[in-house]
């Protein structure tokens, strides 16, 4: 679709400081108006901006005094800082908002990123999970079961309200030259854990082709739900052989109790909850995205990889 199809777009992000958003409103600047919402305000915002939480009433008014036609909800905790309770007001309450004002000021369509976190880390999870799949979040993982609650509410809005088209985007672990998230910090130490009898398996996807996505859903104003994943997955022992670091492999049943007795002692910051985090990794098929959705990722699982090893080495090295 031609940059004079969306001129009349008039595009509302959430967690537009953080590093997908800003990528994203600089890219849709160019042919549509696009308004950036944060907690934060960058130095150099590259749309006009405006502080607001996701959670705060004024969000409804920020979308009618624009006339909003799309959303990007981006806006989540990524890194916990232990509250779970803030924690669940800012991805779900802070949703129910976002979606509540979309509803409330006739905006036509939602794009937003949920995560293959939603599926939840279970043994008995398939081999390649697909969109049809059951979303089973773990309690005991709160950024898991909250993106599991919300979409069971994004859900409930599409019976409730079918006017408010939707995208909802689940992506694997999102990597690309500048990234950092929790799973780069695993990737950084001076060795990889690993979970006897465990693959471990890991699906990426590249962070242009996310935005690549993100922008064909606005531009065509796609919906449905899609698995976001380069082709192919990583065994925990494959990334250690990329990464040239030696791994060090645990029976899960000792690694819970060595997290048991060092968390209280401020020895590590992962719980004992951490270890089904690496052994039952949900991996995620992208037949849909590709088929229905009609985009192939341009850097398989792999590539993507190599692509941020090559950029983390560069780093080191200055």
């Amino acid at each position: 679709m031609s940059a004079s199809d969306t001129s009349g777009h008039t595009v509302l992000i959430t967690g537009a400081a953080g590093y997908i958003g800003a990528r994203l409103a600089e890219r849709l600047s160019h042919s549509m108006t696009v308004i950036g919402v944060d907690i934060r305000v960058p130095e150099q915002p590259p749309c006009p901006f405006i502080q607001c939480d996701i959670r705060d009433p004024k969000l409804a008014d920020i979308v009618a005094e624009n006339n909003v036609s799309h959303v990007v909800h981006l806006a989540s905790v990524l890194e916990s800082k232990g509250d779970t309770e803030l924690d669940y007001d800012i991805d779900v309450n802070g949703t129910r908002n976002v979606v509540s004002a979309c509803v409330k000021h006739g905006v036509r369509h939602l794009t937003v990123t949920s995560s293959g976190a939603a599926y939840g880390y279970h043994a008995d999870n398939p081999l390649w999970i697909d969109e049809n799949d059951t979303l089973r979040g773990n309690p005991e993982f709160p950024y898991s079961l909250h993106k599991t609650l919300v979409e069971e509410d994004l859900a409930k809005a599409r019976r409730e309200h079918p006017q408010l088209q939707q995208l909802i985007l689940r992506p694997g672990t999102v990597l690309g030259r500048e990234t950092r998230n929790q799973i780069t910090n695993l990737f950084e130490k001076s060795y990889i854990l690993a979970i006897r009898g465990s693959a471990s398996p890991f699906v990426f996807i590249w962070d242009e082709d996310v935005l690549d996505i993100v922008e064909l859903g606005i531009r065509g104003s796609k919906t449905g739900i899609y698995n976001l994943a380069g082709d192919g997955a990583l065994t925990i022992q494959e990334i250690a052989g990329r990464l040239k670091k030696r791994t060090l492999t645990l029976p899960a049943g000792l690694l819970r109790l060595a997290l048991r007795i060092a968390k209280p002692l401020g020895l590590t910051r992962y719980s004992p909850s951490q270890v089904d985090f690496l052994r039952y990794r949900p991996v995620l098929s992208n037949r849909r995205l590709k088929e229905e959705f009609g985009y192939h990722p341009q850097l398989t699982s792999s590539e993507v990889f190599e692509l941020f090893v090559e950029n983390a080495l560069k780093r080191s090295k200055q």
